[in-house]
């Protein structure tokens, strides 16, 4: 919030006016100054700035929750929320109905057990209508590591929907309802992250897809501690999103092995 835009707080246009014409253009530029740096900036009167001030304070600032109503909340969302069936009895059965909605669901394990083929049934799953078991809808996936098959995602769609799939238009409308970004750095998927929240409201966006958060953060020497503080924003954005929305959000990450000798402790890897 600190970056809201001074032009979208309702101030007295001839307040606004002059924070215009003196570039202090978001609510964090004039929370930075004093009251008398801002007097003399604005070359107005301290009733006028504490004003000013306290409006934009007001508009920024969180309110505060008590944990009763938080709790309250929580259930309510979660029973209002429901789950996103998969089509896969075992994994519905263990998720109680399937992808929950609402919330960040994290797929997690070694590189090519399948997580992003996962990743593009749900993603045409979402798309299918609702007759269909879908949510008719339109799919963001945030493809990271160039992952994404147009073709998988309708050979999937032909295998599982052939009804659907063999008519050439239906296959188009289905495929034309996910959108792929890819992010080529942290700081593209950032700027990714603060448009989406727009889409999802403008574009009937359904469930959002990144495969995978990790590989966000360059070079391999990334590990623990630090990527957890790299990318402790985008988590909590993502995560308000998934709240805000009330849509399936999913995100893949990989589990790397230390050493040779540590990978191979299990019997099913020999």
């Amino acid at each position: 919030m600190a970056n809201k835009l001074i032009s979208e707080i309702p101030l007295p246009k001839s307040i606004a006016n002059v924070f215009a014409a003196r570039n202090i253009s978001t609510a964090k530029d004039a929370l930075s100054l004093t009251e008398f740096e801002l007097m003399e900036l604005l070359d107005v009167g301290l009733t006028e700035v504490r004003s000013a001030l306290s409006q934009i304070s007001e508009i920024v600032a969180p309110p505060y929750q008590t944990a009763l109503s938080l709790m309250e909340q929580r259930f309510q969302n979660e029973h209002l929320g429901g789950h996103f069936p998969t089509g896969l009895k075992g994994l519905d059965s263990a998720l109680c109905g399937g992808i929950p909605f609402g919330v960040l669901t994290e797929l997690v394990g070694p590189a090519g057990i399948g997580k992003t083929q996962f990743c593009l049934k749900l993603s045409l799953l979402a798309s299918l209508p609702t007759n269909y078991g879908g949510l008719d809808g339109r799919v963001i996936y945030i493809d990271v590591e160039s992952k994404f098959s147009s073709r998988r995602l309708l050979e999937i769609g032909l295998r599982s929907f052939p009804e659907i799939f063999q008519m050439k238009e239906m296959a188009q409308e289905m495929a034309g309802r996910v959108f792929v970004l890819r992010p080529s750095s942290l700081s593209e998927f950032t700027q990714s992250l603060q448009q989406i929240k727009v889409s999802l409201l403008q574009n009937q966006v359904k469930m959002l897809v990144i495969d995978s958060m990790a590989a966000l953060v360059s070079g391999e020497h990334e590990q623990g501690v630090h990527r957890q503080q790299t990318l402790s924003w985008h988590i909590s954005f993502i995560k308000s999103l998934a709240e805000f929305s009330r849509i399936p959000v999913i995100v893949t990450n990989q589990v790397r092995s230390q050493s040779h000798d540590e990978a191979s402790q299990y019997s099913f890897q020999e």
